[in-house]
């Protein structure tokens, strides 16, 4: 008895030396880990996932096989691969890509480049390249998703650029239903738009102002790439956070009805 009782109590503390497995990475469907998984994406992407957390933002999210999304601002298509992956063969991705400046030297380079690289590699059939203004959110066909990473700060940086009118851009190019999902830097509370040309930052609760004013309702948000070791002071190139800043994720939801 005594043995089988010192046996019992090695198993137990053996299970509590095992880690647990992260509550969100339970969630994830399949697709999803499949998407990330995925052989095709660039070693310089997937190095980037354990800060990022991909699988589990889009879960957060609900993306399904088969939806259609917007992906506006892409930049090098870090989540236009995963996006096209997991949306399938039966869905698409629309990458919003705005245009070359008229003022912008002759060799700068194309911000659509990149992107349009993707859509040429075997794989991305469901992937097209739309070049458009940043003022404008056009899609052939309300989408399931629009989706904005990183970069939503960067709009109060363009002069007389009229944030109202963008969201309600978005509104209308979504379905009944449908969400608009906005993840970015966090800046010190109560800082408004302060940071945005600086620290490159903004504050959540300005992103949710100007959401809802265009029509839409807070779905959720989570903190899954919450990070308390971040002071809010830094600039988020600079190396002391770079790839490591606080970031909130923001969904909302387009009413399915009006009355």
């Amino acid at each position: 008895m005594k043995q089988s009782t010192f046996h019992l109590a090695a198993l137990v503390s053996a299970l509590l030396l095992v880690p647990a497995a992260p509550a969100a990475a339970a969630g994830v469907p399949a697709f999803l880990r499949a998407a990330v998984a995925d052989p095709s994406r660039p070693a310089a992407d997937t190095e980037r996932d354990a800060n990022r957390k991909p699988a589990e933002t889009l879960a957060f999210v609900g993306l399904k096989p088969g939806e259609t999304v917007a992906e506006l601002l892409p930049g090098g298509g870090y989540f236009t691969r995963i996006l096209s992956k997991a949306v399938g063969p039966t869905g698409h991705v629309y990458a919003l890509v705005r245009p070359r400046p008229p003022t912008a030297p002759a060799d700068a380079p194309d911000p659509a480049a990149k992107i349009n690289a993707i859509a040429a590699e075997s794989g991305y059939a469901n992937l097209s390249v739309l070049v458009q203004p940043l003022s404008a959110v056009s899609v052939p066909a309300p989408v399931d998703l629009v989706w904005t990473s990183l970069n939503y700060h960067d709009l109060h940086n363009v002069p007389d650029f009229d944030m109202a009118a963008f969201n309600k851009q978005v509104f209308d190019a979504l379905k009944p239903g449908g969400i608009f999902l906005v993840l970015d830097h966090a800046a010190q509370a109560g800082s408004g738009v302060r940071d945005t040309g600086t620290l490159h930052r903004i504050d959540a609760d300005v992103v949710k102002k100007e959401v809802l004013a265009a029509g839409f309702v807070l779905a959720g948000s989570s903190d899954l790439l919450h990070r308390t070791d971040d002071p809010h002071t830094a600039r988020v190139f600079d190396a002391s956070v770079k790839g490591k800043t606080d970031v909130f994720i923001l969904k909302f939801r387009k009413p399915a009805a009006t009355h």
